[in-house]
């Protein structure tokens, strides 16, 4: 497959129920007509929402994009635990739901606000002695995952039903947080199998549900953002003055006059004619580029 010159930057693709995060790739290298595309965040096949994809000169920003701060819309029902801990799993432990489990949930929430580890559900795309947690769960292997550290930056409960047993929530997190594992944790806090029966991410840092595309949009092409406009927003940027440009682009140190801004933090770097030049930060003073880029 030939990639187009052109093809390049960010798309935000609403991923429907059903697909996983790499099936939305392959569909948007099969449209736009390249392999350079990836994506910056997965969502179960379960979830629906913020999908950032990155395309071409675009996917050098994935680190950067997958290291945003996630918002979701979740459902968690009580009652039934399953093994990959959602409504696609198998049942492993069923139970009754006290009738005063939404008062309690309110301080299990309060508990999980507070979180700073979370121990990631065996069903994950997580590298274990070199493949995937997932396949190793699925053989029936026994799968041990490190907790990783997270942070939990608001967490709310939208409403309870006391026939259907299930909560809605709306939450705001770090990167490599899995609201699987919240659902498991409520329960396990609340002594009452849970599992989580619906996912929508609504924000991956500054990109929005609404705006993004569904994969049924006609010219998917027209709706890239491009890569200089995408970095501004996830990262901010700063101007190069001539020198900084030639010496960014050479690769060399870029000395602080030569940059608009002194940021600590990587930032695009923008040539005077409004070219992305790199992504780079300051160490020990003095600009080192982190990456050079193709195009604007």
């Amino acid at each position: 497959m030939t990639a187009l010159p052109s093809v390049h930057g960010v798309l935000v693709v609403d991923k429907p129920a059903g697909l996983t995060s790499h099936d939305v790739v392959q569909r948007v290298r099969r449209r736009l007509g390249t392999r350079e595309v990836g994506h910056a965040g997965t969502l179960d096949p379960m979830a629906t929402g913020v999908l950032v994809v990155v395309v071409g000169e675009g996917t050098k920003l994935s680190t950067y994009l997958t290291a945003a701060d996630k918002r979701y819309a979740a459902e968690v029902t009580f009652g039934r635990a399953t093994d990959t801990l959602d409504a696609d799993g198998t049942t492993t432990a069923e139970g009754p739901v006290p009738e005063d489990l939404e008062e309690r949930l309110a301080a299990a929430l309060s508990h999980e606000r507070a979180r700073t580890e979370q121990v990631p559900p065996v069903y994950s795309a997580i590298h274990q002695g070199g493949e995937r947690a997932h396949a190793k769960a699925r053989r029936g292997e026994e799968v041990i995952l490190a907790p990783r550290t997270v942070r939990v930056l608001s967490l709310a409960l939208d409403g309870y039903g006391a026939a259907s047993h299930r909560a809605a929530l709306t939450l705001h997190v770090s990167k490599g947080y899995y609201v699987r594992a919240l659902a498991r944790d409520l329960g396990t806090t609340l002594g009452v199998p849970s599992h989580l029966t619906a996912l929508r991410r609504e924000a991956s840092g500054c990109f929005k549900v609404d705006a993004a595309c569904p994969l049924t949009t006609a010219d998917l092409a027209s709706r890239l953002i491009p890569v200089r406009a995408a970095a501004a927003l996830a990262i901010g940027e700063v101007q190069l003055t001539e020198r900084g440009e030639a010496d960014a682009r050479a690769g060399r140190p870029v000395q602080p006059a030569d940059l608009s801004a002194a940021c600590e933090g990587p930032r695009a770097w923008v040539a005077p004619g409004g070219d992305l030049i790199a992504i780079g930060h300051l160490v020990e003073g003095v600009g080192r580029v982190l990456r050079g880029f193709r195009t604007r």
